[in-house]
């Protein structure tokens, strides 16, 4: 999380601006990152808005810079910013849809989710991180390498968010319901299961100092087992993963991340795995052409992406 130099807020005219605010000036006094202000759509209707919240800013201190555009789609706006101003975290405000809408057409949400490399913060609530409950929810069960990496920078960032709020940091996983037919007999007892899933938690609990009665393992699908823990301990974030599945596969089978979003009642904070990251990034990085250098040569701060650290 220190490691973020540029930060894209996502703002919208129709939309209290407080809430986002709020929690960009947490983490970019934490980060002492540049805020870059971003409002989807057409033309040029937003310029007095955006100055105004700019002006706002600057006198607080920060470093802020305002732009508007369209790119087809809010997703791909977004994702063509973030990549142009080398953002190292995102920062959007929730619309909750329809059910009727999620099962004709994919969220924007959803499509931001996957598609971007950079972590996405998703705000939802105006509940204080300060002095509150950080949740990180990780998948215990997939321990290899790929995703031992991942639940690392997951916990890693809900350990600096939890000290940058002083607020109080919780781990969680669910786990399989037992199966009686399983060759491993570990996997036949709820007791036996729950036992082996905190012991592949103790690396995390000793390293991000995560006493036992912050560790929740429960029976169950993780997206019904997130919302309700994260409701159960009033909790201000949620931190999470996603594999950012395309395609047919992805669309049919979908993300933890993205089925959570409408239940979560907390804001939540998606991370990626590093080889999906850089594949994001080179779908995402656009052509070189004789004009882009001349397009951010007037940027007064560093383009470099920074990828979340584990």
């Amino acid at each position: 999380m220190h490691t973020i130099r540029n930060t894209l807020v996502v703002v919208d005219s129709q939309q209290p601006r407080d809430l986002i605010l709020n929690r960009a000036k947490m983490i970019a006094g934490a980060t002492r990152s540049h805020l870059h202000l971003l409002a989807c759509d057409k033309g040029n209707h937003h310029g007095s808005y955006l100055n105004d919240i700019q002006g706002e800013l600057t006198q607080e201190g920060y470093s802020v810079s305002t732009q508007q555009a369209w790119h087809g789609s809010s997703h791909k706006t977004i994702i063509a910013a973030q990549q142009a101003v080398g953002c190292g975290l995102v920062i959007k405000q929730h619309l909750p849809h329809t059910s009727l809408i999620k099962a004709l057409l994919t969220p924007e949400d959803w499509k931001l989710l996957r598609y971007c490399p950079s972590p996405v913060l998703i705000v939802k609530t105006t509940r204080p991180w300060t002095g509150g409950t950080i949740l990180a929810a990780i998948d215990a069960g997939n321990s290899d390498v790929e995703h031992r990496v991942l639940h690392s920078g997951i916990v890693s960032h809900g350990y600096d968010i939890a000290a940058m709020a002083g607020g109080t940091l919780h781990m969680m996983s669910a786990h399989p319901y037992p199966l009686l037919s399983a060759a491993n007999p570990v996997l036949q007892l709820k007791e036996s299961i729950q036992a082996l899933y905190r012991e592949l938690c103790k690396t995390f609990q000793a390293e991000f100092n995560i006493s036992d009665d912050r560790l929740h393992i429960e029976e169950g699908s993780a997206d019904v087992l997130i919302p309700y823990i994260a409701h159960k301990l009033e909790a201000a974030l949620t931190v999470i993963g996603s594999v950012a599945r395309t395609g047919l596969s992805g669309a049919l089978i979908g993300n933890t991340a993205e089925m959570i979003l409408d239940t979560l009642d907390s804001d939540v904070l998606v991370l990626k795995p590093d080889d999906i990251i850089a594949h994001l990034e080179e779908l995402a990085a656009p052509p070189p052409s004789p004009s882009a250098d001349t397009a951010t040569s007037s940027w007064p701060y560093n383009h470099h992406n920074h990828r979340p650290h584990t």
